[in-house]
């Protein structure tokens, strides 16, 4: 029996489709112990982990080495001051210590804190005050250190800090001191033991009216993951699974971690620092990937290939989401292999809530029916439930039962929290429609995320960069379409007196802001303007302004 059919009850209909799940989770579940050991215990010679780098060099780890390194770097953390709730931020990009410390962590009882590599001095300072990190483990790419080391002259919390591939001043160095650790790690008991309530993972997620917020989940949130791999992703306890995400981003404990080892499936990561389709498409018969799940950007970049030079063959099952799906993606793709691209949605606060689940037929262009692991419903401004056709806000029903999955809470901001979930309902922002077969088309969002290459990005930050710039009045940060990416970055800005626009001075905006915050939020496109649309309380009308691009 597979190890996730201890957690669940199934109710499958005759052409194999999930129409209900519930969850049987103990009350001191830690993934760490139960799942991780439990399948070093149950099959400890089978490849867990398969991570290949750009140059093709490669490293697998079996269950059993997983289990054995993350108890080393467990033991590593203890001995250096890392305890039960403590918070840790983790900075790796795709190396496979990532998943030696998530684990670890777990098995500690602290709390992960997954960051990407593209993080600035002022992106890590807020990260670092607002969860009160005490503990950092980062790669030396990227010059990620020194943006580190920079917040640190003005963050006193950081008790402990280490690197992953080379060594540096004042750090510790990871690879090298774990190996000094015992690979024996006992589970912690009385009040060292973990809860499933108590929190495990931090992510955080952009806004679009202030400082991104902290998206808190408990140790329960990966059995919720069970649905996205076993019944979204169609993972192979035999196969490999790929999914393109960085491990700073939520997307990674999607498809890199929780749900692919519940249903025992081994986990390639591919470390990469720039994508090309070439270069990515020659993997999947090198390794014989089996089931893939990508953003869109990227099957639009596969597409544009002559896809009958590679082979294929291995490929059983295709998944896609991050943005909308454009329906001529999915006929392309199709016709190049066979395949139907099966479209999920869902947000760093849950896990899949809309998908072309296993054994459905998915309509191009379309998110999917609702997972029944959720109360799903689209509700107008007054909270009531639209008909077929009519627009709605996708929400979650909770007045009967908090979801397996679900977040626990923003944390540190109890009115936003509130604002976002309250009267037994969480509002995701986004907008939909349902058809007579109960498929749900999506809209957009009711607020100004921008979701671009299937990165999520929220105009304050970019604004609060771009303001800080001498020839910058006054600016407003919106999406715009983009063929490849599915929207860019775009912002409109009134130059102070004196200055005069010039396409110098726009690409002396954009390197300002790559300087100072993640270079993927700068602005491609940059329009000069003499004033700004406003609501008569003072506040900037972006629908006006995307309405106009």
């Amino acid at each position: 029996m597979r190890l996730y059919k201890k957690y669940v009850n199934e109710t499958i209909d005759e052409k194999g489709r999930l129409q209900g799940i519930s969850f049987n989770i103990p009350r001191d579940f830690n993934f760490g112990f139960d799942v991780l050991d439990a399948l070093a215990q149950k099959s400890p010679h089978k490849k867990a982990l398969l991570r290949v780098d750009e140059k093709g060099e490669s490293r697998a780890f079996t269950f059993a080495e997983i289990k054995a390194y993350s108890n080393k770097t467990a033991n590593y953390f203890v001995n250096n001051g890392i305890k039960k709730g403590d918070r840790v931020m983790l900075v790796m990009k795709r190396r496979h210590e990532f998943w030696f410390s998530a684990i670890a962590l777990h098995k500690i009882g602290a709390v992960v804190i997954p960051a990407t590599h593209q993080l600035k001095k002022k992106d890590f300072l807020y990260r670092f005050s607002s969860a009160q990190v005490s503990a950092i483990i980062c790669t030396t790419d990227d010059n990620v250190c020194e943006e580190v080391d920079l917040a640190l002259k003005e963050y006193d919390g950081m008790r402990f800090k280490a690197t992953i591939k080379t060594k540096r001043e004042g750090w510790k160095y990871f690879e090298e001191d774990i190996e000094k650790e015992s690979d024996i790690f006992e589970r912690p008991q009385g009040d060292k033991a973990t809860d499933i309530d108590d929190i495990m993972l931090m992510y955080f997620t952009s806004g679009t009216t202030g400082h991104p917020k902290i998206v808190s989940h408990n140790f329960a949130y990966p059995i919720g993951h069970i649905t996205t791999a076993v019944w979204w992703h169609n993972v192979d306890p035999d196969g490999i699974h790929l999914t393109i995400a960085d491990t700073g981003w939520a997307k990674a404990v999607w498809g890199k971690l929780y749900g692919q080892w519940l249903a025992e499936g081994c986990i390639f990561a591919y470390d990469y620092d720039r994508f090309k389709a070439d270069e990515l498409l020659s993997l999947f018969a090198k390794y014989k990937i089996t089931t893939f799940c990508a953003p869109p950007t990227m099957y639009r970049f596969f597409i544009k290939e002559d896809l009958s030079k590679y082979d294929l063959s291995s490929l059983k099952h295709a998944t896609i989401a991050g943005e909308a799906l454009n329906p001529e993606v999915f006929k392309q793709f199709q016709k190049a292999t066979g395949l139907k691209l099966m479209e999920g949605y869902g947000q760093t606060e849950c896990t899949v809530i809309v998908g072309n689940l296993l054994n459905m037929e998915p309509k191009p262009g379309s998110m999917g029916k609702p997972n029944p692991q959720y109360d799903v419903d689209l509700i107008d401004e007054n909270g009531n439930t639209v008909e077929n056709g009519v627009a709605g806000e996708i929400v979650i029903r909770t007045d009967k039962a908090i979801p397996v999955g679900l977040f626990t809470e923003y944390y540190g901001d109890e009115e936003i929290t509130r604002s976002a979930w309250h009267d037994g309902v969480y509002h995701t922002g986004d907008m939909a429609w349902r058809d007579e077969d109960g498929y749900f088309w999506y809209i957009g969002r009711n607020d100004d995320i921008i979701k671009s290459s299937g990165y999520r990005i929220g105009p304050f930050e970019i604004e609060s960069v771009l303001m800080e710039h001498p020839s910058v009045l006054e600016c407003a940060v919106t999406g715009v379409p983009d063929p490849i990416r599915g929207m860019a970055v775009k912002a409109t800005i009134i130059l102070v007196k004196g200055v005069t626009p010039s396409e110098e001075l726009k690409k002396e905006l954009q390197e300002f802001v790559k300087s100072q915050t993640a270079p993927y939020k700068y602005p491609r496109v940059i329009e000069f303007v003499t004033e700004l649309p406003k609501t008569i309380s003072g506040k900037i009308r972006r629908t006006e302004i995307r309405d106009k691009s």
